[in-house]
């Protein structure tokens, strides 16, 4: 890939990539026993027949320990070769400490700068730009970007709009700098965010709002679905179109497209209005995964990877899109 917008003859890409889903797989039918729906309805609606959900005593940290422990050995690396720590979360239970700084000390990464980014669905996006920037910069050499979520804590069983949506699962890579001088394996990030919009994904009503003298109902994701689906349909083919040409790359020479498992719908109907070639792998990874949030992208990643969809090398378009709303397209060359 070609990027303009580089300023320094130093580049990073994806070294490896590591994935993990809880053990415990919920069918659509068991979801309808909580609320008035059918595995039809749910497929047709959202393109998921089964999800994964965490246990009661497995964490957010838990499970980014497994991913990241999985990029790591896939890597071929130890802990101790990784120089800073990414988390994207927003289910991590604590305001303070940060899920990053136990990952850390669990993967043997000492005294390395780890901190959680909050940026909802978009977080996997917004950290590999964070983690490219910072080896282009000169401060780091290898980044480990861990997403992990426990969706399942923030979920209403009893909400038929949402209820069959959510799901717990981590996902990490690895992102070290390249070794061939001008060689640059992470294209330019196209992202934002849109504060106009808070209301249509969120947690309502707030923590603060939640306390002894007025209990009320336990925050719970909220979602207005199809003005999300206007939203993205409408404005996230810009973004990608951005990250698409800042990369300099057609979209002809893709091999994967891997948008945030948000709904099979959103996703056909992304890859519809932007062209997508046929011979591209959307993935779909939501159909056994449901929506992980930010942890999305980088299962999907594994999975294309280990099932031979998609090979060592091949460029995907990752976007990511999400509360806030925030969003982030790049394209980057797969581990």
């Amino acid at each position: 890939m070609k990027h303009a917008a580089k300023p320094l003859n130093r580049g990073s890409h994806i070294l490896s990539v590591g994935a993990y889903q809880p053990a415990r797989e919920v069918s659509n039918a068991e979801i309808c026993e909580r609320i008035d729906s059918s595995d039809e309805w749910i497929r047709r609606r959202s393109g998921i027949s089964t999800r994964r959900w965490a246990g009661a005593d497995e964490t957010v940290a838990d499970m980014g320990v497994q991913a990241g422990s999985r990029a790591l050995t896939t890597a071929g690396l130890e802990g101790g070769s990784v120089d800073t720590l990414l988390v994207s979360t927003v289910t991590h239970p604590y305001q303070t400490p940060a899920a990053a700084p136990e990952i850390a000390e669990r993967l043997g990464m000492r005294s390395v700068p780890a901190f959680d980014v909050s940026a909802a669905c978009a977080g996997f996006g917004y950290c590999v730009a964070l983690a490219d920037c910072a080896i282009r910069a000169g401060d780091a050499q290898c980044v480990m970007v861990v997403a992990a979520e426990k969706l399942t804590d923030i979920t209403d069983p009893d909400d038929r709009t949402s209820a069959f949506l959510f799901a717990d699962g981590a996902g990490a890579v690895v992102v070290s700098a390249t070794s061939a001088p001008g060689h640059y394996g992470i294209g330019p990030v196209a992202w934002g965010s849109d504060g106009s919009r808070l209301s249509v994904v969120g947690q309502q009503p707030s923590w603060a709002a939640f306390h002894p003298d007025n209990p009320g109902p336990r925050p719970a994701l909220r979602m207005r679905g199809q003005e999300l689906y206007r939203w993205a349909v409408s404005e996230l083919t810009k973004v990608c179109t951005r990250a698409v040409t800042a990369a300099g790359v057609d979209l002809s020479e893709l091999s994967a497209f891997i948008p945030h498992q948000a709904n099979a719908r959103i996703t056909d109907a992304l890859a519809k209005a932007l062209g997508i070639p046929g011979h591209v792998v959307c993935a779909h990874d939501i159909e056994h995964s449901g929506n992980t949030s930010s942890a999305s992208i980088p299962l999907a990643m594994e999975h294309l990877l280990s099932t031979g969809a998609v090979r060592s090398g091949d460029l995907a378009l990752l976007l990511g899109f999400g509360a806030g709303l925030t969003y982030a397209a790049l394209v980057v060359e797969l581990p």
